[in-house]
């Protein structure tokens, strides 16, 4: 039969080591998706979606874009470092009160005229190659 002591040491070893297995397995989980899901996928794009068309600019454009919508024009306007709906035919204009966006992420949207504006990573051009391809 095995001492007692030896049974208590082997325990106890045991219950250190399932720690640092398991919190090793969680720090490597946690490094994993920092850089899978918050590292920025290129440059930040600007997004526009009407109800027929789309737009995308660079983040540093300035522009200013009519989009034609259901109930009339909503105007976006990109200054090079934000963007942001200036004015829009909807009843409530929540959509001008929700300020500009300029951060991968951000949106404004104008429901009734079916306009989205939204800040993304860039888009792969056609010569560059993804993780679908190969």
């Amino acid at each position: 039969m095995i001492n007692c002591k030896v049974m208590n040491v082997i325990k106890t070893r045991v219950k250190i080591l399932d720690i640092v297995i398991i919190f090793a397995v969680l720090s490597l989980t946690l490094f994993i998706s920092y850089f899978v899901y918050m590292k920025p996928q290129g440059k930040p794009q600007v997004l526009i979606r009407g109800q027929d068309n789309e737009w995308i600019f660079p983040i540093t454009t300035v522009e200013t874009v009519f989009v034609p919508g259901p109930i009339g024009k909503t105007i976006v306007h990109l200054d090079g470092q934000k963007a942001w709906i200036e004015s829009s035919p909807c009843y409530n204009q929540t959509c001008e009160a929700a300020g500009a966006v300029s951060k991968q992420g951000q949106w404004a949207a104008c429901l009734p005229n079916n306009v989205l504006l939204i800040i993304q990573g860039a888009f792969l051009e056609d010569n560059d190659v993804d993780a679908v391809v190969w």
